[in-house]
């Protein structure tokens, strides 16, 4: 028994290891002297100040953001609708090609969806007039596209998992679909819509290949900046980018756990009272 659990020890190490020592190594490297970014010249802390003057790359972080947040906002929302439909209004006629096409971005390569958007726009433009050119409304489309379907995912598996007596409790009452749906469902499904929303946030913003087809000459977003400095030598004001972005996840992923067990205790001693308060009657 203690070799099997030395045994899942090192692998669960090695697989730790694997994932977080590059993560680590790179962070190292933002505090580097040289201007290799692969050589150590000793500790400066230069390429941060650097990196706040690279206007070009302050500019394209600010439009991944706004780009991430516009498209995550319009994922859940279809999403919810989509597995509104799915779940709710039973097998209809249409029903597995209308999940079909739901569920097709997971798997299609995002060459294909990127070449296919851009073709759609430009025969758009062609003949509607519209969009005359590519810029933050076509990556905005183009990622809403792919991201309606992870959202999608999240929130139907919790949709199909909700209790049902609870709205039909409350149509009883007199609620009307419109006020059940808000006032019972949304909050319900709450944190898979949050759920999906961070991860339509993360999709988007890392998103290289998909913004290449559709993006303009003014919507170049961070991750297509950082793929044409890598193709010439990555720069050490990369290595800063990429630190402030794991420090900034990392604050928010322990905040949340924070919050999360504040909450749980919270919970605990309230049901704690309540029992006390009990067993006095």
């Amino acid at each position: 028994m203690k070799k099997l659990l030395n045994l899942q020890n090192c692998m669960l190490g090695f697989g730790l290891a694997f994932l977080y020592l590059p993560m680590l190594i790179l962070i190292i490297y933002s505090f580097n002297e040289s201007k290799l970014a692969t050589v150590w010249g000793g500790f400066s802390v230069k390429w941060y100040f650097e990196l706040m003057k690279d206007e070009q790359l302050l500019a394209s972080i600010w439009m991944s953001l706004r780009i991430a947040f516009l498209s995550a906002t319009s994922a859940v929302v279809l999403g919810t609708i989509a597995s509104f439909v799915m779940i709710r209004f039973g097998r209809f006629r249409g029903h597995t090609l209308f999940s079909g096409l739901m569920t097709a971005p997971l798997v299609m390569p995002e060459v294909i969806t990127g070449l296919s958007l851009l073709l759609l726009f430009v025969s758009m433009g062609d003949v509607l007039g519209w969009p005359s050119d590519r810029g933050i409304v076509t990556v905005w489309i183009a990622h809403t596209t792919f991201c309606t379907a992870f959202a999608a995912v999240v929130i139907s598996s919790r949709m199909r998992d909700m209790d049902l007596s609870i709205e039909e409790a409350a149509q009883d009452l007199g609620s009307t679909p419109f006020k059940v749906f808000f006032v019972i469902t949304v909050p319900v499904i709450a944190p898979a819509l949050l759920a999906g929303f961070l991860m339509a946030f993360t999709l988007s913003l890392d998103d290289v290949v998909i913004s290449s087809f559709v993006a303009g000459p003014g919507s170049t977003t961070m991750p297509m900046v950082v793929f044409s400095s890598a193709r010439l030598g990555v720069s050490p004001k990369i290595n800063a980018l990429a630190t402030i972005i794991i420090m900034t996840m990392s604050f928010l992923v322990c905040l949340t756990w924070w919050l999360a067990s504040w909450r749980q205790k919270k919970e605990q001693e309230l049901m704690n009272q309540l029992a006390k308060a009990r067993n006095k009657t």
